[in-house]
């Protein structure tokens, strides 16, 4: 394999994003070179989603992004909307299943899907070049040079597919960033994104005691509300509706909980008190037994409901239904999904993904400053961004 021929294209980074756009790329004849430090290629879509990879989302609309510039995303994902993607792994003949709120996930593995990515790049020609150390990029006459491990490299349009800083054992990092700013592109500051929430102090020893429930909640933070499982765990809490949340939540700001998100519930405390029937009973109805002893200790429940006035029955309504928590800080980078935050999209073309003051540089993918919710649109950014870019690249010639 001589990997010192001037390529067409070389993208640093073997994953969703990178991939997508290798393949797109070399479908149209051009010669295109695959670098990433890892042994293999796609470490991040082989371990998410427990192993089945939530791959994308029947509904993507840009309302389900967190970006400084809220319209940033709407011409990659006009352009290869989700059905693309599924259509496309379809003709692959990909077992996958649906799951709540429009998910699909692969039904085996997501090694199925890994190896539907390589044979669209097989097809297209892509060369790869896996555990290889990227020392130095610099603009050189006609395009780039890329100092590796393997030598001096150099391409006429470069792709920067790096992802961000979440999975640092799968070695994430900042290497992406650090390319933006060599060329002058502004990055903005990043934090963990879907990451669980951890507590200190009394309700750290209070929440690990509950370790291992999960309750069907909505968290409100920041304006936004998500009804999804929430989990107890040994260091806070996690599960969809607090990933959610992380996005949103700032250090210092409170988490409010609906306990009973599918009650009417100073209603339904009303109908107690007019039938004298027992409070604890119907809230054995929804919790398990652990937590319902957990919450009756911090919040007794009116001891004579039948005579209990509207005032005590709001207060204790609003308890159920507004119950504040403040989290002391998020799980880290070891447990997020995601990266918040990243390459400023202001500094880049939403249509061909190129560098505004770079011609030929071009970022896709996470290392952007483009954040999913949770539920596979992260992914579905990735194949978008990663078409979309590699489609510019091959009309450009």
């Amino acid at each position: 394999m001589n990997l010192t021929q001037k390529w067409d294209v070389i993208i640093i980074g073997a994953g969703a994003a990178g991939l997508m756009c290798a393949a797109t790329v070399g479908y149209q004849g051009l010669a295109v070179l695959v670098i990433d430090h890892a042994p293999k290629a796609a470490a991040k879509i082989r371990i998410s989603g427990g192993g089945k990879c939530n791959f994308t989302n029947l509904d993507v609309t840009a309302k389900n992004f967190i970006c400084q510039n809220p319209h940033f995303v709407k011409s990659a994902l006009s352009r290869y909307p989700s059905s693309a993607f599924i259509e496309m792994v379809e003709r692959h003949g990909l077992h996958y299943e649906q799951r709540e709120l429009g998910k699909l996930f692969c039904k085996q593995g997501a090694s199925d899907l890994i190896q539907i990515l390589r044979a669209e790049c097989t097809w297209a020609q892509v060369t790869f070049s896996l555990k290889t150390e990227v020392n130095k990029v610099q603009a050189v006459a006609g395009g780039f040079q890329v100092d590796t491990s393997v030598g001096a490299l150099s391409c006429s349009k470069l792709v920067i597919a790096t992802g961000a800083l979440s999975f640092p054992k799968l070695k994430a990092s900042g290497f992406g960033y650090a390319i933006a700013e060599q060329f002058g592109l502004k990055v903005l500051p990043t934090r963990p994104g879907l990451v669980p929430l951890n507590f200190e102090g009394k309700w750290h020893e209070r929440i690990a005691e509950l370790s291992g429930l999960s309750l069907d909640v909505a968290v409100s933070v920041g304006g936004k509300c998500f009804h999804e499982a929430m989990l107890f765990t040994h260091q806070g809490l996690s599960g969809p509706s607090i990933l959610q949340a992380s996005n949103y939540w700032r250090e210092g700001e409170p988490i409010q909980i609906n306990l009973l998100p599918n009650s009417n519930v100073l209603d339904d405390l009303k109908q107690l008190r007019k039938q004298a029937s027992s409070l604890n009973r119907w809230l054995g109805q929804f919790w398990p037994k652990r937590f319902m002893q957990f919450w009756l200790t911090l919040y007794p429940a009116p001891e004579d409901i039948a005579n209990a006035s509207d005032e005590t029955l709001e207060a204790y309504a609003r308890q159920l239904t507004e119950w504040s928590l403040y989290p002391s800080e998020t799980a880290g980078y070891d447990k997020a999904e995601v990266t918040l935050g990243g390459v400023d999209t202001d500094e880049v073309s939403s249509k061909t993904l190129e560098a505004k003051k770079q011609h030929g540089l071009y970022f896709i993918g996470e290392v952007l400053d483009v954040t999913g919710q949770l539920g596979g649109y992260n992914f579905q950014w990735a194949w978008a961004s990663g078409v979309a870019c590699g489609t510019a690249i091959a009309s450009s010639g």
